[in-house]
């Protein structure tokens, strides 16, 4: 039973569609039970991120015509029942969508889960996003057999990259380039005061990485207050004016920022009186604005570590690189695991067989015993002796069907292993098998 994704993602869509098919955490597990059912499938997963949004399914095997399998038409199943439930028309969401079904699937889904797929290569948080996409169909009910392997089998991979590779471990956004160079000068971040200057995306990325580095003093300054506060408040920090920069500057060990102010706020005059009123001890200082917030000739100055963004984006790119070069590691531990998923899935085929090989072989013994014992208990009266005849035929009928059976079933445990298709089916019609019930 082959796994299905149908997904839209930053590459294939823009955000004014990809927010249109997004799923609300608290509606996810409704959505997915309706999807169960309305598309006639046996197990189904939804995971929904800013950047893509994929559906994880299997179909119902008994969904059609005895005999029939159209994968077009299941797949469109799929399709409508996703726009209708956004109440959208088929038309406006089918040219972003794309397609994988089988192998492919399996190797999508763990190359998502890696972040081989992502919009910044390598980048963790998607992995999360797949275990919560995990827990909701778990809760939900519509994890069955297959998917319940193939997520625990991605997410043991997952680790794996994350171990083996070095794809998470180089920085690859100006912010966290600036902390991943912080950090080269102060070994305890827990004893350092930082000043981030400006209050955008930016400046708020950086100061969520300090703050997982373990800096606790945190000062805020912004041309408008209000929204210095709203930062400080959120990394209980404090907020101030522009003003107040002169003071902030000489308490501050590192300093980032970014503002949109046409000339530069901080020159050379401000930090040689910080630089002083420090007694000389160590800066560091990240200029991401442009133009620039901070006087080049700052970067002169003795105990002052001043970068600017293109001095990121060098790092980024050397990051990047390390990334790509991961990236081409992990390909090769996603097609491992991909394998041992389809070496699952054709063990399964083996193990049913047996069971019916089994299942039948039993059968006839029973039947094969009811008629004996039968047709003594008709010769003879019921007495001790007659018991102990029966005990022996009973005996003997599970011998006979244990030798009858072992080398049968070490051919068929032998062509599970081996994917030996051909065989299991000559097995199966040899011995007038089902291997479906």
């Amino acid at each position: 039973m082959p796994v299905s994704i149908l997904g839209i993602n930053h590459k294939t869509a823009p955000v004014s569609v990809r927010e249109k098919v997004a799923f609300a955490p608290n509606n996810i597990e409704s959505a997915l039970k309706s999807l169960k059912s309305d598309a006639l499938l046996n197990e189904a997963a939804i995971i929904s991120t800013c950047n893509r949004m994929e559906i994880v399914y299997l179909h119902n095997e008994q969904d059609g015509e005895e005999g029939t399998f159209n994968e077009a038409e299941r797949q469109q199943r799929v399709l409508t029942w996703l726009a209708q439930h956004h109440q959208l028309g088929a038309e406006q969401i089918a040219p972003h969508c794309y397609q994988h079904h089988g192998d492919s699937a399996v190797n999508h889904l763990m190359s998502v889960a890696c972040g081989l797929d992502s919009m910044v290569l390598g980048e963790p948080q998607i992995l999360g996003q797949v275990k919560d996409a995990y827990g909701y169909a778990n809760h939900a009910g519509t994890i069955g057999l297959y998917l319940n392997k193939l997520f625990q089998q991605t997410f043991t991979l997952a680790k794996q990259v994350r171990t083996d590779t070095q794809i998470g471990e180089s920085a690859v956004s100006v912010a966290y380039a600036a902390v991943t160079l912080a950090k080269r000068i102060f070994a305890d971040f827990s004893k350092v005061t930082a000043l981030f200057i400006g209050a955008g995306e930016t400046i708020e990325l950086a100061a969520r990485h300090l703050v997982r580095q373990g800096v606790v003093d945190i000062n805020v300054a912004n041309r408008t207050v209000e929204r210095a506060q709203l930062l400080a408040t959120e990394f209980n920090g404090t907020a101030h004016s522009l003003t107040s920069l002169p003071e902030l500057i000489e308490k501050a060990d590192i300093i980032i920022s970014s503002t949109a102010s046409p000339v530069p706020i901080i020159g050379k005059g401000i930090m040689e009186k910080a630089i002083v009123a420090r007694k000389h001890r160590s800066m560091f200082i990240v200029d991401l604005a442009v133009p620039r917030d901070i006087e080049p000739e700052v970067a002169e100055l003795n105990d002052v570590y001043l970068y600017t963004v293109d001095d990121m984006q060098g790092v980024i790119q050397e990051n990047l690189k390390l990334r790509e070069d991961a990236a081409k590691e992990a390909e090769d531990i996603v097609d491992t695991h991909v394998e041992k998923y389809k070496t699952w899935l054709h063990s399964l085929s083996s193990v049913s067989l047996l069971k019916a090989f089994r299942s039948q072989t039993e059968q006839i013994k029973q039947e094969e015993m009811k008629r004996i014992v039968s047709k003594l208990e008709v010769e003879n009266s019921a007495n001790e002796a007659d018991k102990k005849t029966e005990q022996l035929l009973t005996e003997l009928a599970n011998r006979l069907t244990q030798k009858f059976m072992h080398l049968p079933s070490q051919s068929i445990r032998k062509a599970g292993e081996e994917k030996d298709q051909q065989t299991l089916k000559i097995l199966s019609d040899t011995f007038g098998l089902d291997d479906k019930n």
